[in-house]
């Protein structure tokens, strides 16, 4: 009797739920915000999405929260409010944080660069050539949110500190404010990591990756308060187990 439903869908096989399937990049994302309707909200502790339950739930053990499912057509229908402001990661090298400036439009990526020259684009003669972006950080911060121009698109991947096991997770941001830093956490990992001339070898480094709350008062009296996104190096990762065989 408890195998009757087995055969089900083979009257109907188009009906039948698809298998989820997971990519093998990354187990999840970490978030700064969410969307409330149409709003976004920016938030004081990580937010953290799975496809995984397993990873889910260890998250939560981790950080506070527990595991939710939310609405979205993506892989990682999986959803952690932690309780942390603040996560000890792992990052294997400075070639695990990816940066550069980027515009979509409803064709797909429009604009591809690094502030200085294109990095791709539909015409491959135009790679390396002048993107025309302003020179001023002011000038192409105006650009971007009139929507003229191309805004930062920071990736870090990373495991975590305290379960590495579990796989590489994912941080995307467009924060001018990392844009800020991001030389100098660069260099932070290539000193702490020992990497070579061309940026390569060295070993993981211990970070913290922060939501740090801003608050100040302008001249004019009027006060300001929004949420960034920081990255701290710490220190070499234990030499003495290499991040490749904790996985």
């Amino acid at each position: 009797m408890a195998n009757n439903l087995r055969r089900i869908w083979e009257t109907d096989p188009e009906a039948k739920p698809k298998e989820r399937k997971f990519s093998n990049d990354y187990v999840g994302r970490f978030r700064s915000g969410r969307l409330v309707g149409k709003q976004p909200e920016a938030l004081n502790e990580w937010r953290v999405t799975t496809g995984d339950p397993t990873v889910a739930d260890k998250v939560a053990v981790l950080f506070g929260g527990s595991p939710e499912e939310w609405d979205t057509d993506k892989e990682d229908n999986i959803e952690v409010l932690t309780a942390s402001k603040s996560v000890e990661i792992v990052i294997d090298g400075s070639a695990a944080v990816d940066a550069s400036m980027k515009k979509f439009g409803f064709g797909g990526l429009e604009h591809h660069c690094d502030g200085v020259v294109y990095l791709s684009d539909d015409d491959p003669k135009l790679v390396g050539e002048a993107c025309g972006c302003p020179a001023l950080l002011q000038d192409r911060k105006d650009r971007a949110k009139s929507g003229k121009g191309p805004k930062p698109s920071i990736d870090i991947s990373f495991k975590l500190a305290d379960a590495p096991e579990l796989g590489k997770f994912r941080f995307n941001s467009g924060s001018w404010e990392l844009v800020k830093t991001l030389h100098t956490i660069i260099e932070d990992i290539d000193t702490a990591g020992g990497a070579d001339e061309d940026g390569k070898g060295g070993v993981p480094v211990r970070a913290l990756l922060s939501i740090e709350r801003v608050e100040y008062t302008t001249k004019a009296g009027r006060d300001v308060a929004y949420n960034k996104p920081a990255v701290k190096v710490t220190g070499a990762y234990e030499a003495a187990q290499p991040l490749a065989d904790a996985a």
